[in-house]
């Protein structure tokens, strides 16, 4: 699974040198041109990092960067501004708005690569939080005395959804028994219903779970996403 990036910029020269640099290391790559369009497509999308001009028409970089910090699954992403000022006022403002890196205009292969090997890891550890991946399992489940199976169908670090529900209502709590393809070992979370989707699922949240059980998570899913 390729790591996304979204790259903001009002010059169309400056996206395709982007893309151009980009791509052939591994990354899948979004470009736009219109800052009004890039925040409406964050409200919609997910991605693994963002690169974002200062200084554009209608919404600029800093604006741009306040609306990313805010929105519902792109809020934690890292964010690189692309800027030909570096004075300590513009990466101030910039800070302050959100922005984690920034890339001086105009940028080189070998500056532009330094900067995705920094981000690389806080890149991967947001694809961990927000990767949501298919897995089939069955599911010991407890809840009101009572024991019953169900089937995965996905999971993230945050939790999993499953079927059937076997009755859970929205916001109660159950206790989860399983174990992941490769991993050895019993993974035993407490969860709590937050969503119910037709027929018959339920989108269980991880409450509580043991330090031991979050890394048996943790690792499956970073083998899974690393390929």
């Amino acid at each position: 699974m390729r790591l996304r990036i979204l790259a903001v910029d009002d010059e169309q020269e400056i996206l395709k040198l982007f893309r151009s640099l980009v791509e052939p290391l591994g990354y899948e790559v979004e470009l736009i041109q219109d800052s009004r369009e890039a925040a409406r497509r964050i409200l919609r999308q997910k991605f693994d990092a963002i690169f974002l001009d200062a200084h554009m028409p209608h919404i600029d970089g800093f604006e741009l960067a306040e609306r990313i910090r805010s929105s519902p699954s792109n809020k934690q992403v890292p964010i690189a501004m692309l800027t030909a000022y570096d004075d300590a006022e513009t990466m101030r403002k910039a800070f302050r708005a959100g922005v984690t890196m920034f890339l001086g205009k105009p940028f080189s292969a070998k500056k532009l690569r330094g900067l995705l090997r920094s981000m690389r890891g806080p890149m991967l550890q947001e694809r961990r939080r927000y990767a949501r991946l298919p897995v089939r399992i069955t599911i010991q489940c407890t809840w009101g005395g009572k024991t019953f199976e169900a089937a995965s169908l996905n999971i993230s670090e945050g939790g999993m959804l499953m079927e059937p529900s076997g009755g859970v209502a929205v916001g109660e709590g159950i206790s989860l028994q399983f174990t992941l393809p490769k991993i050895q070992k019993a993974v035993k979370p407490r969860a709590r219903n937050v969503r119910k989707e037709k027929p018959d699922r339920m989108a269980a949240q991880f409450q509580t779970c043991a330090p031991e059980d979050q890394d048996a998570i943790r690792a499956y899913i970073v083998a899974e996403i690393s390929g």
